[in-house]
């Protein structure tokens, strides 16, 4: 569809209600464009009547029924402000208000011969339950994820942080379909100029819809052209309140079970909750595990096809016969080996995450197994090539952000062709490029690469391996300067 054929919802334009109940209910169905899920219902008791309309796809109807048609039905010479106490409710005469009321799953009640309306909040609750992200589960410490409710969000960051300085701030983002956004930080540990810096670009983003945080995350990027993910994102409450006590800032969507957390740095998405829950020790050694996986999961390919293309006489006497009786039958050069083992293990993982669960996992095993063995019995690849691959796609698995995974497999291409025409001098000028882009990427005016560029020796207790945690510095460097 074409910018100039788009048609826009335009919300309703202010206009005072009247004493004519039809004229009333005839306006709220014309800013509603007659829908056939907007039904009304005419109420009459002991001393008025009137009309109750409501979004029936919105609404609770035992909700209504219990406190709104029953209570009616026998009031009793009671006002209405009486018979309304049970439900959250506001009297208006501005009918814009009511037309907003009904799309966030309230009631309107007009009554005959009154120019005031009650709008009384009566939404139907579809919530799930707060069980554990699939993405990000642990071994030791809270079971209990976010969903699609941002008030259930809060309320689980709330009982995870007893502060009372922790603070919430409310937007309404798209022009088309509003949504809430939050936004939460500590006044204590948070930098003001941090968080000043992400409320104006919060405030500045203009766009017809927010349907995730992705929508959110692109349009507050420092630089959108960079391969590396800049919010950290997260689905589980005590992940982001540990952020949170370390003076960084969480955003939530309503409708999104998914926290960005900013600024974010390059190894803040190597680590999980699970390393502050077990001892020092094996928190250390699994997260350079991780660290390590990171230079397998984009650098053995090309490292390999550099070796067996130009340089060789690096392999021990017994592996380089064994290197080269495998790549004497293959037909292509070591680029075209791994290109296309890469696109089928991509073609295979894509397939698995499309299909249902069981079916997927059977897509995977069955597929890798047999395709692997059929392609080197056909002479397109060598072994030693389906090692390295499938070395380098374990790796790409240990990395506990699937944004940082998908970096990595996307940065392993370009490198492999570098290496391809260069060999090692083309992977150290690929790595070159590589670092000094991180060293001058930003997050919210936060180095990316930091405690590495710029250096801080204190900070590098938390970086490559953890200290003990009587060992680490508890809070930022200061009241309201937090990381």
């Amino acid at each position: 569809m074409t910018s100039e054929s788009r048609v826009t919802y335009m919300p309703a334009t202010a206009q005072t209600s009247t004493s004519s109940l039809s004229s009333n209910v005839k306006y709220i169905e014309e800013a509603l464009f007659n829908t056939n899920d907007l039904k009304q219902r005419t109420l009459r008791g002991p001393n008025t009547s009137g009309t109750l309309l409501y979004l029936e796809s919105l609404v609770d109807p035992m909700l209504i029924e219990r406190n709104i048609i029953i209570p009616f039905k026998h009031q009793e010479h009671k006002e209405l402000d009486e018979l309304f106490t049970t439900l959250e409710y506001e009297q208006q005469t501005d009918l814009s208000k009511g037309v907003d009321g009904l799309i966030q799953g309230s009631c309107v009640y007009f009554q005959e011969g009154k120019p005031e309306f009650y709008i009384l909040a009566a939404p139907a609750k579809y919530d799930r339950s707060i069980t554990e992200p699939e993405n990000e589960g642990i071994i030791r410490g809270p079971h209990n994820g976010f969903i699609e409710s941002l008030t259930v969000n809060l309320h689980l960051i709330r009982k995870a942080i007893n502060a009372s300085d922790l603070i919430v701030k409310y937007y309404t983002l798209g022009s088309t379909a509003p949504r809430r956004v939050a936004l939460i930080y500590l006044h204590s540990l948070a930098q003001p100029e941090t968080v000043q810096k992400v409320e104006s670009r919060l405030e500045s983003i203009s766009i017809d819809s927010v349907i995730s945080t992705g929508f959110l995350q692109e349009n507050m990027e420092d630089n959108p052209y960079s391969i590396f993910p800049q919010h950290l994102n997260s689905e589980r409450p005590d992940h982001v309140s540990s952020y949170l006590l370390t003076g960084k800032i969480a955003i939530l969507l309503e409708g999104d079970p998914t926290a960005l957390i900013v600024p974010a740095s390059f190894f803040a998405f190597y680590q999980t909750p699970d390393d502050y829950n077990n001892r020092w020790m094996i928190a250390s050694f699994v997260r350079i595990i991780r660290l390590i996986s990171f230079i397998t999961a984009f650098q053995l390919p090309a490292i390999y096809i550099a070796t067996v293309s130009f340089h060789s006489n690096v392999l021990p006497l017994q592996l380089f016969f064994t290197v080269q009786g495998s790549l004497t039958r293959v037909p292509f050069p070591p680029l075209v080996e791994a290109m296309l083992l890469e696109l089928i293990f991509e073609l295979l993982r894509e397939a698995g995450l499309r299909l249902p669960s069981r079916v997927g996992q059977t897509i995977g095993i069955v597929g890798g197994l047999v395709i692997g063995d059929a392609i080197v019995k056909a002479g397109l690849v060598s072994y030693t090539m389906i090692i390295v691959v499938a070395l380098t796609a374990i790796s790409s698995f240990l990395i506990p952000s699937n944004e940082m995974s998908s970096s990595m497999r996307i940065l392993r291409f370009p490198l492999m062709i570098m290496a391809s025409m260069f060999g090692f001098i083309g992977i150290s000028f690929g790595l070159t490029i590589m670092f000094i882009h991180l060293c001058k990427l930003e997050s919210f005016g936060k180095p990316y690469f930091s405690p590495l560029a710029p250096l801080k020796f204190k900070k590098l207790k938390d970086t490559f391996v953890r200290f003990p945690i009587w060992n680490l510095w508890k809070k930022p460097d200061s009241p309201g300067k937090g990381n």
